[in-house]
């Protein structure tokens, strides 16, 4: 197995040297980034582990460089990555935009710090806008997924990498400084998805063959508006096909909380101890933020009675929350901006006020 650590057995690590070693793992090649905390780890990772291997590293002048290298890396079909959290990913913007409109598998670790501007270090949940909405200009979209357990980040480094070729689209993995941090045991185990042939598009000399170009626009209104519709299409490929969510006790849930990434967990637990008490409490965790699971929240809205969404923010999420219930039964929210998790107090009391 290539890098530090062990292949097929537990090993106990923390979330930034999970995704570096599954990222060495899947078959990256080239790494490019720049150091920002809470996710610097990684990059410290790569230096070693991806020259021991002859693989691509650098340490790059800036975000900006850095997303823009990994943007030529990705034109030559490689599989590369970079990673970095909130203020430095908002620098990444234009660069997401361009990958996205010139199909190319970007890979992007996104490690949430609390904002907004510079913030601080201390865990949030702020930048699920910045990821499935994003900053760059026009029409794109990012797939984005969201890992819960330093488990999950190996495991949907992996995802990531094959969604990114399969689609030919910019995909992020967003954790935050609790998972980046935090040490659980993992089992890497090989990477289960197979390799996607980029032979039909990837820039890699024209010798024999017609010469290609890889770009960013259509001269012509109906040039750009035929390049846009054809994203759009892909795009309804993934949302049929890519949709990844858990649900815990909703069959007969009166209220259902949502939650993604770190929070769920405490969710989890409070749902547990609503359900000692009597309360017909479950949990929902869309694991997929883009493409979100619309559907099935939509579907679990005829049957409950009504959900409370939390998370690390003042309320993002809940926007599409509430878009997917349509009105159907009410839709609350718990949260907060930064720093320490909600406790499990705090979901169970919230839960119980709802209820009463």
């Amino acid at each position: 197995m290539a890098g530090c650590l062990a292949e097929n057995k537990k090993v106990l690590t923390k979330g930034n040297y999970a995704i570096a070693q599954a990222a060495i793992n899947a078959g990256c090649e080239c790494y490019f980034g720049y150091p920002i905390t809470p996710q610097s780890e990684i990059g410290e990772f790569m230096s070693k582990h991806m020259q021991d291997l002859g693989r691509g590293y650098v340490s790059a002048e800036s975000e900006v460089a850095a997303i823009n290298m990994v943007l030529g890396a990705c034109s030559t079909g490689a599989k590369a990555m970079t990673s970095s959290s909130s203020c430095a990913v908002a620098l990444m913007q234009e660069g997401l935009s361009y990958a996205a409109s010139d199909e190319l598998p970007i890979v992007l670790i996104s490690v949430m710090r609390g904002g907004p501007g510079l913030g601080n270090i201390y865990p949030s949940q702020g930048d699920y806008n910045q990821a499935t909405i994003g900053g760059g200009d026009g029409d794109y979209k990012l797939i984005v997924l969201a890992p819960a357990s330093v488990q999950e980040c190996v495991d949907l480094t992996y995802k990531a990498f094959y969604l990114a070729h399969k689609y030919k689209n910019p995909t992020v993995l967003l954790a935050d400084g609790l998972l980046a941090q935090m040490m659980e045991p993992v089992e890497f185990g090989k990477y289960p998805y197979p390799e996607v042939d980029n032979s039909s598009w990837a820039l890699t000399g024209a010798k024999g063959r017609p010469s290609r170009k890889i770009r960013s626009y259509g001269p012509t209104e109906e040039g750009q508006c035929i390049h846009i519709e054809h994203l759009f299409e892909k795009y309804k490929k993934i949302e049929e096909n890519e949709v990844d969510f858990e649900e815990y006790m909703t069959e007969d849930a009166d209220l259902i909380i949502v939650s993604f990434g770190s929070m769920s967990r405490v969710v989890k637990s409070a749902v547990k101890e609503c359900r000692k008490k009597g309360l017909k409490v479950g949990a929902f965790r869309p694991i997929s933020l883009y493409p979100f699971p619309s559907k099935r929240i939509a579907e679990l809205a005829k049957s409950t009675k009504k959900f409370l969404v939390t998370e690390i923010n003042m309320g993002q999420m809940v926007r599409d929350v509430r878009l997917a219930v349509n009105g159907a039964v009410p839709v609350e929210f718990l949260g907060k901006p930064v720093g320490a998790m909600l406790h499990v107090e705090d979901v169970m009391n919230e839960a119980e006020r709802l209820m009463v």
